[in-house]
C-alpha cells in the first residue's frame, strides 16, 4: 500500500484502486469537499505524473476516456482548484510522491491497463438525490426526474413559465460551462424534440451562471446525470447519439464594446452587492479583476 497525506486531501493506493479523500484545509474547494472521496479503480487510469516546484508540487491523475461522467459533463472544464484528479504536494514530502508515483505506474504496467477509452462508465458519479442552488436558479435531480426552480434573479420571461420538470428519460445531454471573463457559464440539458440555441439567459432548460462561489456546484448535478444517461462511446456505436446543444458564439467585440461591457459588468456587480447576493469580499474580487481589464 502506498499512501500521501497533504493538507490538501490524502490519496491512498491499494494496488487495485485509488482513494481520494479531500483535505479539511480552508483551500480546497467547496465542489471537491461536497464531492467526498472517490474510489478510482486502477482499470480507469490511463496515467499519473508529478510536477515539482520550489516550494509545492502536483500530483495529477489522467483517466481513460469516458471512464468519469463528473469529466465527461464538465468536458475539461474543471479549473485546478475543483479538479478531484489533482494533488498539491509539500517541497518536503517529494519523496513519498515519487514513490506513490511509481507505485501507481508499475501497477498499471503489471495489469497492462489500457490508456485508450471505455465504453462504460467506471465511476458512479455523485450520489442522489441532491439539489444545487447558483445563478438563476436551484436544479434538483433525484434519479428520474430533473426540476429547474427560478429565483428573483431570473430574466422575466423564463421566470414567467414557472418552475420545470425533465423526465431523465426525455434528456439527451447535460453540459456544465463555468463563467469565463465576461461571458456567463450554464448547466444546460438538452432535450429530445426540442433543439434550442437559446442564450442560457433565456433558456427554460438551464441555468445562468455568473462565475460566484457556488457556480462548480452545478457540475455535480451534471455528472449525476450523465451517470444516467447512454454511455456516449455505445450511443455512438448504436447510432442514438444526439448532438449535445451548442452555446452560441460570443460576437467579436471592438475596444469600445469591451469597453462599454465591461462598465454594464461593473454596474451589475454593484446592483448584485446592494441587495445583497455579493459580499463585500466577492464583490472587491469582482471589481479588481474588470478594473484591470479596463
Amino acid at each position: 500500500m502506498a499512501e500521501i497525506i497533504q493538507k490538501d486531501g490524502s490519496w491512498i493506493f491499494d494496488g487495485d484502486a485509488l482513494r481520494l479523500t479531500p483535505g479539511r484545509d480552508k483551500n480546497v474547494s467547496l465542489l471537491r469537499r461536497e464531492l467526498g472521496e472517490l474510489v478510482v479503480p486502477l482499470g480507469a487510469l490511463a496515467g499519473i505524473s508529478l510536477e515539482q516546484g520550489k516550494k509545492s508540487g502536483r500530483l495529477r491523475l489522467r483517466l481513460r476516456d469516458g471512464a468519469d461522467p463528473l469529466l465527461h459533463a464538465t468536458g475539461g472544464r474543471l479549473t485546478e482548484p475543483h479538479d478531484p484528479y489533482q494533488l498539491i504536494v509539500e517541497s518536503d514530502r517529494y519523496g513519498v510522491a515519487e514513490y506513490f508515483t511509481d507505485e501507481v505506474r508499475n501497477a498499471l504496467l503489471l495489469d497492462q491497463v489500457p490508456a485508450g477509452p471505455v465504453t462504460e462508465y467506471l465511476l458512479p458519479g455523485p450520489a442522489v438525490p441532491l439539489s444545487v442552488s447558483a445563478g438563476d436558479g436551484t436544479a434538483s435531480f433525484d434519479g428520474e426526474r430533473i426540476r429547474l426552480e427560478w429565483n428573483w434573479k431570473t430574466e422575466d420571461a423564463k421566470a414567467a413559465a414557472g418552475a420545470r420538470t425533465l423526465a431523465l428519460t426525455d434528456v439527451t445531454g447535460v453540459e456544465w460551462h463555468p463563467a469565463v471573463g465576461l461571458e456567463n457559464g450554464c448547466l444546460r440539458f438538452a432535450v429530445r424534440n426540442a433543439p434550442t440555441r437559446t442564450p442560457p439567459k433565456y433558456d427554460p432548460n438551464a441555468v445562468e451562471l455568473w462565475g460566484f462561489k457556488k457556480d462548480p456546484l452545478m457540475a455535480l448535478v451534471a455528472a449525476a446525470v450523465q451517470a444516467r444517461l447512454p454511455h456516449p462511446a455505445r450511443a455512438a456505436a448504436d447510432g442514438v447519439a444526439d448532438a449535445p446543444p451548442e452555446l452560441p458564439s460570443p460576437p467579436v467585440a471592438s475596444a469600445e464594446d469591451d469597453h462599454d461591457a465591461l462598465l454594464r459588468r461593473l454596474r451589475e456587480l454593484g446592483e448584485l452587492h446592494r441587495t445583497g447576493v455579493l459580499t463585500d469580499d466577492e464583490f472587491a474580487l469582482a471589481k479588481q479583476a474588470i478594473l484591470k481589464r479596463m
